[in-house]
């Protein structure tokens, strides 16, 4: 099969690769169908997580087609669509059945693999999953492939965001970065009843999107955001910042933006090795500081659920549809943010 592997900081190579089979009786191929570039696919593209072994097939979010099953695998049959989130789980260990999957005991991403053991992504023509029964969700026939594929990471990140960012009817709410995961946010936010979202990013497609779904869009290059948030909350700032970058300046910036016992959700992918604010700062806000990997499989019906109530196009956050064998070229059209880039979707 094709594949886009990771084979150096900034080097992704189009290339074939032997097929996948099934190793396990709880197994299933997928013919993959779409698939994206995402947000923390640059993390290792850059070089900013290391660890990932090359020859690895890079990529988490797809849909696809079952084409072969292994004999335990009751849920689905040939020829099933489905969307996958971007980690596998069993359905069963204690963290499943607390709603953390993203933490599940027997779980792997998909995309990472490190010294010689993990899972191959599904930047490919096929992908095994692992655990087809508890991973897998039969992809429906009422909405656009390309949003069901963003409910498998993007939009359940946007919504996990959100929720656990305590966000509630009536709630100022801030997100920065309006990358992908960002404009979820904002539609999740929204969706949970916030009375105002300010958007707050300098890319002017990413900013004009957010205000298109409802959102105060501010540019950081144009105007101080915390003058901007303090001046609309009555001074105060607003009680929940979803931080959807994952650097040291976007968490600077969340504690600038947050109230006095507000909360600041991080979702995105952390790789500084300190907190861009102190203890003694947090304690003098009363901060309700939360993180961590969003558990994609629990919040996926959601996903399909917002997508269904057609509230938001959602899709438009696609800039970019290309072919597989495009890939290299599309690793650098998405980190330089060329031709107005929001998010790139890859069709083998």
């Amino acid at each position: 099969m094709q594949a886009l592997t990771f084979e150096d900081v900034e080097q992704v190579r189009y290339q074939s690769i032997p097929d996948p089979v099934v190793v396990d009786d709880s197994d299933a191929i997928v013919r993959t169908r779409m698939t994206a570039i995402c947000g923390s696919d640059l993390h290792v593209y850059h070089g900013r997580e290391t660890g990932l072994d090359r020859g690895t097939v890079l990529g988490h979010e797809f849909i696809g087609e079952v084409v072969e099953i292994g004999s335990s695998v009751e849920h689905f049959q040939l020829g099933d669509r489905i969307v996958s989130p971007f980690s596998t789980s069993c359905g069963r260990c204690f963290y499943c059945n607390s709603g953390l999957t993203a933490r599940c005991e027997r779980g792997q991403l998909f995309g990472w693999r490190e010294a010689g053991q993990g899972l191959h992504g599904a930047q490919a023509e096929y992908v095994r999953v692992p655990l087809a029964d508890s991973t897998l969700v039969q992809a429906p026939d009422d909405l656009p492939p390309e949003v069901v594929l963003l409910a498998g990471d993007v939009l359940s990140t946007g919504i996990f965001s959100a929720r656990v960012g305590d966000v509630g009817k009536g709630s100022a709410v801030g997100v920065v970065g309006c990358g992908p995961v960002g404009l979820m946010a904002v539609a999740a936010a929204l969706s949970l009843g916030a009375r105002i979202v300010f958007a707050i990013d300098r890319v002017h497609e990413r900013l004009d999107l957010a205000a298109d779904f409802g959102a105060v869009p501010v540019n950081f290059h144009d105007v101080d955001p915390p003058s901007v948030v303090r001046e609309a909350t009555d001074g105060r700032g607003v009680d929940a910042v979803l931080e959807a970058v994952g650097n040291s300046a976007a968490g600077h910036l969340a504690m600038k933006l947050v109230r006095p016992g507000g909360t600041i959700m991080a979702a995105g992918v952390h790789t500084e090795r300190d907190f861009p604010f102190t203890p003694m700062a947090a304690y003098d806000k009363n901060l309700v500081f939360k993180t961590g990997r969003c558990s994609a499989r629990h919040y996926i019906e959601r996903s399909l659920a917002l997508a269904r109530s057609g509230r938001f196009a959602l899709d438009r956050i696609i800039s970019h549809r290309l072919p597989l064998e495009d890939g290299v070229e599309a690793y650098r059209i998405f980190a330089e943010k060329l031709d107005g880039c929001t998010k790139v979707v890859l069709i083998p």
